[in-house]
């Protein structure tokens, strides 16, 4: 079937509905609550705190991969679909979550893991059988090449994401290859395939939406329509023998038929259903934006991946930026989605990146990483688009201790980097301890893992009461050292905590439908020490104004932003309230952040 591509629908920009307007908080469940004391987050320890989200204003949970895995790549491996991994529950509670969530008024999305499985999934077990299994071209197998000298070669040059090594793995059994972007036990499964597109539509998707979840977030879905041939990639690396492969991997020819037959053939069989793709290494608009026009009936927002690259791409080789930079491309994406009749994604943190307060804020001190933290904060809640909190982030949890040692980064990126590089080294450099200092410097500002402890800090007992149950296992990633002084018990008790910050903004944001609809205008994009905007939707205006410095500011605001005589509504991230304007000139104090509800 031709698909119909619209590129450009403004209308529906400011059109209300209730996934643009809901707050979403993301769950990752292993490192969330344990009830029963194993060591692991569970699903009856996220039931034992809906009440809490509920209370800080969220309406949506996303929550990370819970099926049945081999946990390779913490549960984005999945062998079974229709089980639950042991440690985090059983179908059972997983019902008994969607019960208690609905009962909350709460909705529930789910991680849709469709462009790979576990290679213990049993359509992987059967593909790898034998060559003429039915299954064998649900996944991408491919003979050896051979070299001059014979030695086997992989199909072709793609590299895998997580190391330099070639994204093709060989199988001694049936003597071919198979494809896998990611990890070695996450096999790529083939969307040319109609009779493995129709289990994925009917088997998961629309087993799980008849058992009560509300929505999905599709992990990698751009990556799901490869390039015809599977050709070589472009060589970016003359000193790497594999290189990415994202020119014939990511929005590929069929992208868009394959997103629309999904949206027939499983997600509008449901009414309400929540959608929103992950869609790396891609930043061109013409590219991105049809994705989510209602037009095209695929999905309703993206996760667009330019703003958090902004201090570094691969994830790992961090760089300085400038603040213009970061105000540049949160700018383009508002406006770019506002004109082309689009929806964004409004976040700066999940399982994948490191605490947003020690990436773009500044922990240094106790109360700069509050006022920056809040500030952070009144930026996401004042930004169009579908906002998302990720579990720690509400209360300004940051990257882990600059003393821990590698042995207690756990993600499968994190130890592949330092090993891949720490080897590469030793026979560059001829020593068994070579100079590893950027690398080390990578990781403790980049690396996954900050988002992956137990989060968020419960209170000041044992483990940051991660465990329900005394006397508990020790949790299977170590607890942050500062818990007892950042913890979401003690900053339910102060009113002018992170925590308490954070309900006020969500509820701003809810009352004032300008931060979610807002025509957004940028103001002052040069500056490098604040950051300005308004936002208008119909006869509403917000002005934003944040000061990104450690020192004092007088930021002049300029005239077409209009008069700020007539002030209605205001919120800030100083505890004393007081917001010092001298006709047009803010005169902000350090890490201040202002948001002034006005009219003309």
């Amino acid at each position: 079937m031709t698909s119909r591509i619209v590129k450009k629908a403004p209308a529906h920009f400011q059109e209300r509905a209730h996934f643009k307007e809901a707050i979403i908080y993301q769950v990752y469940p292993a490192s969330f609550c344990d009830s029963n004391g194993d060591g692991y987050g569970d699903i009856e320890g996220i039931i034992a705190k809906l009440d809490y989200l509920k209370d800080l204003g969220v309406d949506v949970i996303w929550l990370s991969p819970v099926y049945k895995s081999p946990m390779v790549d913490m549960g984005y491996d999945i062998s079974d679909y229709h089980d639950i991994h042991p440690p985090f529950g059983t179908m059972a509670s997983m019902d008994a979550l969607i019960a208690e969530m609905h009962k909350r008024d709460m909705k529930l999305v789910m991680d849709l893991v469709v462009n790979h499985t576990s290679d213990q999934h049993a359509w992987f077990l059967e593909s790898r059988s034998s060559k003429d299994n039915p299954k064998r071209d649900w996944y991408f197998w491919r003979p050896a090449k051979y070299a001059a000298d014979g030695t086997r070669q992989p199909p072709n040059n793609w590299r895998e994401e997580f190391s330099n090594a070639s994204a093709w793995k060989w199988d001694e059994k049936t003597e071919e290859y198979y494809l896998h972007l990611y990890t070695v036990e996450q096999p790529d499964l083939n969307w040319e395939n109609p009779d493995m597109r129709r289990a994925v539509y009917e088997d998961i998707m629309l087993w799980w939406l008849d058992r009560g979840c509300d929505g999905f977030r599709m992990d990698v879905i751009n990556l799901i329509s490869k390039a015809p041939g599977l050709p070589d990639a472009p060589v970016q690396d003359p000193g790497e023998e594999f290189q990415w492969s994202y020119d014939h991997t990511a929005n590929g020819p069929r992208i868009h038929e394959f997103l629309q037959e999904m949206n027939r053939e499983a997600l509008s069989k449901h009414s309400e259903v929540i959608t929103v793709g992950e869609t790396p290494f891609t930043r061109d608009m013409d590219v991105m934006v049809p994705y989510v026009l209602p037009e095209n009936k695929e999905l309703q927002m993206i996760f667009q991946f330019e703003g958090q690259e902004v201090d570094g791409y691969p994830q790992l080789i961090p760089k300085d930026y400038q603040l213009s930079e970061f105000k540049r491309v949160t700018t383009r994406w508002q406006v770019e989605m506002q004109e082309r009749g689009g929806w964004n994604s409004s976040y700066i943190e999940n399982h994948d990146v490191a605490r947003s307060v020690s990436r773009f804020g500044n922990d240094s001190t106790p109360e700069y990483r509050v006022l920056t933290a809040k500030l952070l904060a009144a930026m996401q809640c004042t930004l169009s688009g579908t906002l998302y909190i990720y579990q720690g982030e509400e209360i300004a949890m940051a990257n882990l201790p600059k003393d821990w040692p590698i042995e207690e980064y756990k993600d499968v990126m994190s130890q592949q980097f330092w090993f891949e590089e720490l080897e590469l080294r030793k026979k560059k450099q001829g020593t068994d301890k070579p100079d590893m200092s950027d690398v080390w410097d990578g990781l403790q500002r980049k690396a996954r893992d900050h988002a992956r402890n137990p989060a968020p800090h419960w209170d000041d007992s044992e483990n940051a009461g991660f465990s329900l149950k005394p006397n508990s296992e020790k949790p299977w990633m170590r607890v942050h050292d500062d818990y007892k002084e950042w913890n979401v018990a003690k900053q339910q008790e102060d009113p002018h905590s992170v925590l308490s910050f954070w309900k006020a903004m969500l509820a701003f944001r809810k009352k004032h439908l300008s931060c979610t609809y807002g025509i957004y205008t940028p103001y002052s994009e040069n500056d490098e020490r604040v950051f300005a905007y308004t936002k208008e939707y119909k006869n509403e205006r917000l002005v934003v104004v944040m000061n990104f410095t450690k020192e004092d500011v007088k930021y002049n605001l300029p005239e077409d932003a209009g008069s700020l005589d007539q002030v209605t509504d205001q919120i800030g991230n100083i505890p004393d309230g007081k917001v010092t304007i001298n006709g047009r000139v803010f005169e902000l104090r350090p890490y201040e952040a202002v948001s002034l509800i006005y009219s003309d």
